[in-house]
C-alpha cells in the first residue's frame, strides 16, 4: 500500500529553507573536523568516512557528501545500536560504537560512533559518524581479506554496542582491549579520536540550531523535511518508465580456484516506487566478500538516486520509497556469521548491474560499465624502525562512456573516496611507487569511449611483507551499452628478479625485498557504435595517447592517412 506524505507545507519556507541547509552544513562540517584530525592514511588522504545526523526519534535528516557505502547503512547501524542500548539510559557526554558486520557497515573496520545531544537535559538528537580504520586484526594485514577466510571469526575484532565514551572521554578498559587487536593502534586510536571530535563538532552545532528555534518547531520542521523529500522522491521515480527491469553481471571469483559470483538484479518502477530486487544471484560464499544487507541497502538505494535523479538530500524520507532486498542467505544477504571483510569490492558491481537494468528503463541516463577499482593492502614489519605498516590504498580507473560523453580517468567510482598521493605512501612505508599512469588501448570503444584502466607499480624496500589483492574484472570485462565494446579487463602482476607472474584478482601473497606488484585496472565500456565516432575525437585519442593508431584503425575504421 503506497505511503503518502501527508501535511506538507505547515511552515515558513524561508526558516525550512535555512534549517535545511543548515543541518546538512552541519554534517558536511563534521566531515571537514574528520579529516583534519584523522592519522591514517585510509580517512586522512583517502577520504573514507562518513558523517550523519538523526533527530531525537533516530530518524536520518541529512548527512555529508561522503561515500555512500557508509551512508545507505548509517540509519540501520543507528537503529541497531539503540536496540542495544536504549534512548533512555543515555546520558549527556555519551557516545556509543559498533563495528559489527550485520549491526553495521557489513565489515569490520568501519567503526560507527553515535553521540546523543541534549539540550536542557532533554534528548534531541543524534549526531553520527563513520569511519574505514587501517586494521582491526584479523588473519591479515587490513582486515580485509577474500582468500582463506570463510568466517567473520577470522576477520578481527567485532565490537557489538557499547558505550565507548562517557563523560567526553573514551573508556580506558574498552579502548584497551580495541587497540590490543590491532596492527597499528596509534592509527586506530587517531582515528577513534578524529571520530570523537567530528562528533563533538556535530553535536555543538545541532545545540545550538534546535536552541534556536526550539524543539517543537525543530519536530515541525524535520517532519516537513522527511515529507517533502518522500514526496519529491516519489514524483522522480513515478516519472520513470513503469515496469520490471533485469540486468546480469558476475564477479571474477570469490578467490584463487573458485567460481564466479552471479550477480543479478530485477528493478521493479511502480506506483509504490522503486524496488530492487538482488535475489537471483548466487548464495553466500565461504570467503571474507559477502555482503549484509545494509550494504546492499546502501549501494541499491544510491544507484536508484542517480537513474531517477533525486535531487534533495538523503534522509529518511528518501528512503520511504526505495526498497532494496535479497534472498536471505544469498550473496547479498548473507547469514552472520558469513564472513565479508572484502565486501568493498562489490559496491562497483552493484551499482554496475543497476545500470545495466536501468539503461533498458532510461537508456541516456546509464553508461558503460566502470572500470573495477583496485583496494590492496601491503604489510608487514620495516627492517629500520622495527614497527608494522601497512600501506592501505585506493587505485581508480576509468568510467563508462556516456550518452554524450566519453568516460574519465582516474576517479573514484560511486564512493567519492580520493586517491592517496604517492608522497604518502612512500613517507609513511617501505615502498616506492615506480609508475602511476593510465593505460593505452583499455578503453572500451564506442560512439563515446570509456575512460582507460590505471597502473600502479610498488615496489617493497623491507625483507618480506604481505599483500592483500581486493579487485576484479580480471576475467569479466566492463560492459559497453548500446553498440559499445567492453573495456579490457584487469590484471595483477608480480614481477621478482624479471620475471613476470600473474595474480588472481583477490590472491595474498608474501612478497620479498626488491619485489614489484604491477596493478593495471580494467578500462571502462564504451557508448554507442564506435563507427559513429567523430575522426576529430579519433585523432584525439590519438594524440593523447589514449589509444594507438592501429587500434585507431581496428576499432573505429579510421584509416592511417586519415590519422596523420
Amino acid at each position: 500500500m503506497k505511503r503518502i506524505a501527508k501535511n506538507v507545507g505547515r511552515v515558513d519556507p524561508i526558516t525550512l529553507t535555512v534549517v535545511w541547509n543548515s543541518l546538512v552544513s552541519i554534517a558536511d562540517e563534521m566531515g571537514g573536523a574528520l579529516r583534519r584530525t584523522a592519522f591514517s592514511e585510509a580517512v586522512r588522504e583517502g577520504e573514507d568516512f562518513s558523517t550523519g545526523l538523526f533527530d531525537r526519534h533516530g530518524r536520518l535528516i541529512a548527512q555529508g557528501n561522503f561515500t555512500p557505502g557508509h551512508l545507505g547503512a548509517m540509519p540501520y547501524a543507528v537503529e541497531n545500536v539503540l536496540k542495544y542500548i536504549p534512548p533512555e539510559t543515555l546520558k549527556p557526554g555519551d557516545t556509543l560504537c559498533t563495528n559489527d558486520s550485520f549491526l553495521g557497515g557489513a565489515h569490520f573496520p568501519d567503526f560507527y560512533l553515535v553521540t546523543p545531544v541534549f539540550l536542557d537535559g532533554n534528548l534531541v538528537g543524534y549526531v553520527v559518524n563513520t569511519a574505514h580504520h587501517v586494521d582491526v586484526g584479523g588473519a591479515h594485514p587490513g582486515s580485509e581479506a577474500v582468500q582463506g577466510v570463510k568466517d567473520a571469526f577470522a576477520e578481527g575484532i567485532r565490537v557489538l554496542p557499547v558505550k565507548i565514551i562517557r563523560d567526553g572521554e573514551f573508556e580506558p578498559d574498552i579502548l584497551r582491549i580495541v587497540l590490543g587487536n590491532v596492527r597499528l593502534p596509534e592509527k586506530v586510536r587517531g582515528d577513534l579520536f578524529a571520530q570523537r571530535n567530528a562528533n563533538h563538532v556535530g553535536a555543538e552545532r545541532l545545540r545550538r540550531l534546535i536552541s534556536d528555534h526550539g524543539l517543537d518547531e525543530f519536530d515541525t520542521l524535520v517532519d516537513e523535511i522527511l515529507n517533502r523529500s518522500e514526496l519529491r522522491t516519489r514524483e522522480l521515480l513515478a516519472a520513470l518508465p513503469q515496469g520490471t527491469y533485469s540486468f546480469e553481471d558476475q564477479l571474477d571469483d570469490y578467490g584463487p580456484g573458485t567460481d564466479p559470483v552471479r550477480v543479478c538484479v530485477d528493478v521493479t518502477l511502480d506506483s509504490d516506487g522503486a524496488t530492487v530486487d538482488f535475489s537471483r544471484s548466487s548464495d553466500q560464499v565461504p570467503a571474507g566478500i559477502n555482503c549484509y544487507i545494509n550494504y546492499t541497502r546502501a549501494y541499491g538505494s544510491f544507484a536508484m538516486r542517480i537513474f531517477a535523479k533525486i535531487d534533495v538530500p538523503n534522509n529518511a524520507g528518501v528512503e520511504r520509497v526505495i526498497k532494496i532486498v535479497a534472498r536471505e542467505g544469498s550473496f547479498f544477504n548473507a547469514r552472520y556469521p558469513a564472513a565479508s571483510g572484502g565486501r568493498a569490492s562489490v559496491q562497483v558491481r552493484i551499482f554496475d548491474t543497476i545500470n545495466g537494468a536501468m539503461s533498458k528503463a532510461v537508456p541516456e541516463r546509464a553508461m558503460g560499465a566502470f572500470s573495477h577499482w583496485g583496494n590492496p593492502k601491503i604489510g608487514g614489519v620495516d627492517d629500520k624502525t622495527g614497527k608494522r605498516w601497512i600501506m592501505y590504498d585506493l587505485i581508480f580507473g576509468g568510467y563508462g562512456g556516456r550518452s554524450n560523453k566519453d568516460g574519465v580517468e582516474a576517479l573514484a567510482p560511486v564512493m567519492n573516496c580520493a586517491n592517496v598521493p604517492v608522497e604518502v605512501h612512500e613517507t609513511n612505508n617501505p615502498v616506492r611507487v615506480h609508475r602511476l599512469q593510465a593505460i593505452p588501448d583499455t578503453c572500451g570503444a564506442g560512439l563515446y569511449r570509456g575512460g582507460c584502466g590505471t597502473r600502479k607499480d610498488v615496489e617493497v624496500l623491507c625483507e618480506n611483507a604481505t599483500v592483500v589483492l581486493l579487485g576484479d574484472r580480471h576475467k569479466t570485462p566492463p560492459y559497453g551499452l548500446f553498440g559499445g565494446q567492453p573495456g579490457a579487463t584487469a590484471e595483477t602482476l608480480l614481477i621478482r628478479d624479471g620475471v613476470t607472474e600473474h595474480l588472481g584478482s583477490k590472491e595474498i601473497r608474501t612478497l620479498q625485498r626488491g619485489d614489484i606488484v604491477s596493478f593495471r585496472l580494467a578500462g571502462g565500456g564504451g557508448y554507442g557504435d564506435p563507427k559513429k565516432r567523430s575522426l576529430a575525437q579519433i585523432k584525439r585519442d590519438v594524440a593523447d595517447g589514449y589509444i594507438s593508431a592501429q587500434k585507431a584503425v581496428e576499432l573505429y575504421g579510421a584509416s592511417k592517412d586519415e590519422l596523420t
